[in-house]
């Protein structure tokens, strides 16, 4: 097994044995169904994995790994209420099978069953990894604020939209890796550019993510594909194909996106296809691949053997080849 393998099994094994199967039966199921639903724990694997690169050890950080991938599980199920999402990872959303009160109350106990976890870290880290943490959960609420006010506004840029996604994706990447290197006792310096070499592995997995929606396929993707459009999410490939468009095509745009929520598969098919006409997926690619770059820019630059620098390299090659 690889040492990711060995660290996913850890934090499934970690998230198996949380006390969350009590009374009341409607308030904590849901919480199990979140977190039994997979996915590939790419938040905790970042932190052990920075832990490990600077020398920590794996049961010293799990705390702070566990509590990083219940408060990224909570934002998924709240997110899925704001969106209407029917499907995450290939399953009815929590809302959709139980209701929407349900959804709410049972992600504002995955909140707070966060910070009981880690409260669990070292006492002599706690400040610091608190300070980090909650500055990560307001910046996350702030990105999902703006991604909401965006589906209304016809004038984002695209700076605005990156900046969008930084905050609400790309700041959680970058925490996970942080509080595992603090754990390791880090060099301020080297918190800092693993800090940042995150921020760029989360823009990059964050467009990723919008190409699989408009170009992925349900079976693989776990989402309902084109579930941005129908949303009227200006994802950078809509954004791209806006700047480059002519004007008819531009008003075509405008007219989709003015259309409410629902059952709109022409409206998706004939997104996709202005899409296709501007070359969306392949911009978006080439900016995926300039934030990858610099991600691994700064590896390199961190003051560690490149020998402790393999899993991380590993993790960042897997985001950007994930088709899924």
């Amino acid at each position: 097994m690889t040492s990711i393998e060995i660290f996913q099994d850890k934090i499934n094994h970690a998230l198996s044995e949380l006390p969350v199967l009590g009374e009341p039966a409607g308030l904590y199921q849901p919480i199990v169904y979140a977190l039994d639903q997979g996915g590939k724990r790419v938040r905790p694997l970042l932190t052990l994995i920075a832990n490990e690169m600077f020398g920590g050890k794996a049961e010293k950080v799990m705390p702070a790994a566990i509590a990083i991938e219940i408060f990224h599980n909570f934002t998924l199920l709240h997110d899925d209420v704001i969106d209407q999402a029917p499907l995450r990872r290939g399953k009815e959303t929590i809302y959709q099978k139980w209701d929407l009160n349900t959804a709410i109350l049972s992600g504002d106990t995955m909140f707070a069953i966060a910070y009981g976890r880690l409260s669990q870290c070292e006492p002599r880290l706690l400040p610091k990894l608190m300070e980090v943490f909650t500055t990560t959960a307001v910046e996350v609420c702030e990105g999902q604020q703006y991604d909401i006010d965006f589906e209304r506004s016809n004038s984002i840029t695209i700076p605005a939209y990156l900046n969008m996604i930084r905050l609400k994706t790309a700041v959680l990447l970058a925490a996970s890796l942080k509080i595992g290197a603090l754990s390791a006792d880090a060099s301020a310096d080297d918190c800092e550019k693993i800090y940042v070499c995150g921020e760029n592995l989360g823009m990059a997995f964050q467009l990723q993510d919008d190409l699989l929606d408009a170009f992925g396929e349900t079976e693989l993707f776990g989402k309902q594909t084109g579930g941005d459009i129908v949303a009227n999410k200006k994802t950078y490939l809509y954004l791209k194909t806006f700047e480059q468009a002519n004007e008819a095509d531009k008003i075509q745009l405008n007219n989709w996106y003015s259309i409410t929520p629902g059952d709109n598969s022409a409206k998706v098919e004939a997104v996709l296809d202005l899409f296709k006409k501007y070359n969306a997926k392949e911009n978006t690619e080439a900016l995926i691949m300039q934030y990858y770059h610099k991600a691994l820019e700064l590896i390199g630059d961190i003051s560690v053997n490149d020998d402790r620098k393999f899993p991380l390299l590993e993790l960042a090659k897997k985001i950007l080849l994930r088709k899924y």
